[in-house]
C-alpha cells in the first residue's frame, strides 16, 4: 500500500470510503422500506380486523377470502388466538369477541409475496446501481486527486529545473492560499537559506583559497632560496626561520578554519566546566606576555573578584588570545585583560591604548576575511574576530567590539 503512488493511494481510500457509504446508503434504504411495507400490512390488517369484528357482532360466521387476504370467523374460542403472527409467508391477526349469539373468534390475515417480491427487487436493484455508482465515484476521485495534486506535479518539475546556475528561481505557489501554497511557500524558504548557504560557502572557500596562497608563495620562495648555492650559514638559518613562521601561519589559519566550519555546522566541540575567570585570564597572559614583551609592551589580568564562567577553556582561551593577538598587531600601548559580570553573563575583555575600530569597519569586524586596510600589510587573515564571535555564539552568547575605543569582549554564561 504505500509503494503505491499518492494518486492511486487516495483514489483508493475514495473508493473504500465510498463502498462504506454506499452500503451503509443501501441498508438504510432497504430497511426503510422494509419497515414501511410492514407497517402498511399492519395498518391494513388492524381495518379489516375491525370490519371483521363488526361482522362477528351481527352473528355472521365462516371464511371469506379476496386478493388483499381472508377472514375467517368462528363460533367459539380458539386457544391461543394469534395476535400478530408471520408464519409460512402470511401475516394473521386475530382477537375474540363476546356478541349476543356468544363468543366469536376473528382471524384476518395477508399473503407476503408481494411485500417480499418488493423488497427482492429493491435488493437487486442496490445490487446493481451500487457497484456502478462505485465505479464512477472512484473514476471521479482519481480524476480529483489527479487535479489535487496537479500543483505538486508542476512544483516537482520546477524543482527539477532548478540549479545553482539560477539563482533566484522559485517553485510556484499560485493564487490559493491552501497546504500546497504553503507547501511552496516553505520550499520557496529553504531554496533561499541554500542559496545563501552556498554563496556564503563559496565566499567562504574563495577567501580561504586567496589567504593560502600567500603563505604557501612565500614558503615556496624561502625553500627554493634556501636551495641556491652557494648560502652561508646564517642565511639558510633565516630562510629556515621564515619558512617555520609561515608554517606555523598556515597552521594558526587551517585550525581556524576547522572551527569555523565547524561552528557552521553547528557542531563545535565544547567540554564545558566552571572555570577560575582569574585562571582564565592569567593562562592567557602568560601566554603572551614574551611576545608582548619582545614588543616593548605589557599585558595586564585585572582581578575578576571571584567570577566563575561555565565555559569550554580551550575554546575560550582561543578566543581570548585571538583578541591579544589582534591588540598586539594593531593596537597600542599595556593590554589589559579583564572579566565583568552583567545580567547573569560574564563578559571577558581585552583592552588596549589604541584607537580602536572605525564606524565605518566595527559593524562588519566579526565578519570572516574582513580586515581593515591597514590590517592587510600585517600578515593578519581576517578570521581572527570570526573565531572570537564563532565560540562566544556556541557558549550561547556574542562577540562585541566598542566604538571609539580599542575595546573588545565575547560573553558566556556563568552556569
Amino acid at each position: 500500500m504505500s509503494r503505491l503512488p499518492i494518486r492511486a493511494r487516495l483514489s483508493l481510500a475514495f473508493a473504500v470510503a465510498m463502498a462504506v457509504v454506499l452500503a451503509a446508503t443501501g441498508a438504510f434504504v432497504y430497511f426503510r422500506v422494509q419497515s414501511a411495507l410492514d407497517e402498511g400490512i399492519s395498518e391494513a390488517l388492524d381495518a379489516r380486523l375491525r370490519d371483521a369484528v363488526a361482522l362477528a357482532r351481527t352473528g355472521e360466521t365462516g371464511r371469506r377470502a379476496d386478493e388483499e387476504g381472508f377472514t375467517t370467523i368462528v363460533g367459539g374460542r380458539i386457544s391461543a388466538v394469534p395476535r400478530d403472527r408471520v408464519e409460512g409467508g402470511t401475516r394473521t391477526k386475530g382477537t375474540t369477541v363476546e356478541t349476543d349469539l356468544g363468543l366469536r373468534t376473528v382471524l384476518v390475515g395477508t399473503s407476503l409475496a408481494d411485500r417480499d417480491e418488493a423488497l427482492a427487487e429493491l435488493l437487486s436493484q442496490l445490487l446493481v446501481v451500487a457497484p456502478i455508482a462505485l465505479l464512477l465515484s472512484s473514476l471521479l476521485g482519481y480524476l480529483l486527486a489527479g487535479a489535487a495534486l496537479r500543483p505538486v506535479d508542476t512544483m516537482r518539475a520546477e524543482a527539477d529545473a532548478i540549479s545553482g546556475s539560477e539563482p533566484g528561481r522559485r517553485l510556484p505557489s499560485g493564487p490559493a492560499r491552501d497546504e500546497i501554497s504553503r507547501l511552496a511557500a516553505t520550499l520557496n524558504q529553504m531554496l533561499g537559506r541554500l542559496e545563501r548557504t552556498i554563496e556564503r560557502e563559496r565566499g567562504f572557500v574563495a577567501d580561504a583559497s586567496h589567504e593560502l596562497r600567500t603563505p604557501l608563495a612565500l614558503l615556496k620562495t624561502e625553500l627554493e632560496l634556501a636551495l641556491r648555492t652557494p648560502r652561508t650559514e646564517e642565511e639558510l638559518r633565516s630562510a629556515i626561520r621564515s619558512a617555520a613562521a609561515e608554517t606555523d601561519r598556515l597552521s594558526r589559519l587551517a585550525e581556524d578554519l576547522l572551527v569555523l566550519a565547524q561552528a557552521d555546522e553547528g557542531r563545535l566541540p565544547l567540554r564545558r566546566e566552571s572555570l577560575s575567570a582569574n585562571d582564565v585570564l592569567g593562562s592567557v597572559r602568560e601566554a603572551f606576555a614574551p611576545r608582548a614583551a619582545a614588543a616593548g609592551r605589557s599585558i595586564e589580568a585585572q582581578d575578576a573578584d571571584g567570577l566563575v564562567i561555565h565555559a569550554d577553556r580551550l575554546r575560550v582561551e582561543q578566543a581570548l588570545g585571538n583578541l591579544v593577538d589582534n591588540a598586539l598587531r594593531h593596537g597600542a600601548g599595556t593590554i589589559s585583560l579583564e572579566a565583568v559580570e552583567e545580567n547573569g553573563l560574564v563578559q571577558l575583555h581585552v583592552r588596549d591604548e589604541g584607537p580602536g575600530l572605525t564606524d565605518e569597519f566595527r559593524p562588519h569586524a566579526f565578519e570572516r576575511f574582513t580586515r581593515a586596510d591597514a590590517a592587510r600589510t600585517r600578515g593578519g587573515s581576517g578570521l581572527g574576530l570570526a573565531l572570537v564571535a564563532a565560540v562566544a555564539e556556541a557558549h550561547g552568547g556574542a562577540a562585541r567590539a566598542a566604538p571609539g575605543r580599542a575595546d573588545f569582549w565575547l560573553t558566556v554564561s556563568q552556569d
